[in-house]
């Protein structure tokens, strides 16, 4: 017998094995120190927080949702230069490691950064950003000049009907 797929469950299978994968990859290299050096810190890269940037539904707001919680505000950083919005921060040790015995350890400490590509339109001189509850949310308007419109076709007489009549 066979077996008839709904193509939106496929999808949904689809990426939710990329989400998975992402988070894996993350996992297994968050915790190493073979990241790349920072100037401002001298130190390195050493986790990677989740990441979730999106338009709204009218197209006229970008938002961008970063997973980052056990930070001060004060420790971090958001620039944004041309098309690039760049965050860092960093996430301090909160016990001392010589002093506990770890049973799992999966939460990332120590500096972090991400820099992401602004959709086209999107007004980086208007940036906001707001902490709360360990989700940094950044927004901006989006550019009505980029924003999609739609266009109005016209119907015309053929110059051969116009000559007949």
């Amino acid at each position: 017998m066979r077996t008839l797929r709904n193509p939106e469950t496929l999808f949904e299978n689809l990426f939710s094995f990329h989400r998975d994968f992402n988070e894996m990859f993350n996992r297994a290299l968050g915790g190493y120190r073979w990241g790349r050096e920072l100037p401002e810190f001298k130190n390195e890269i050493t986790f990677t927080p989740a990441v979730e940037a999106y338009l709204d539904k009218d197209a006229k707001k970008y938002v961008c949702r970063v997973t980052i919680p056990g930070i001060e505000p004060k420790d971090l950083q958001i620039h944004a230069q041309g098309n690039l919005l760049t965050i860092r921060g960093e996430r301090k040790f909160e016990r001392k490691p010589k002093e506990t015995e770890l049973f799992a350890e999966e939460i990332g400490y120590g500096i972090f950064e991400r820099t992401l590509t602004l959709p086209e339109g999107v007004l980086a001189d208007k940036l906001m950003a707001e902490y709360v509850n360990g989700v940094l949310e950044i927004w901006a308007p989006v550019a009505a000049a980029a924003l999609p419109r739609k266009i109005e076709v016209k119907t015309v007489t053929p110059l051969t009907k116009q000559i007949a009549a």
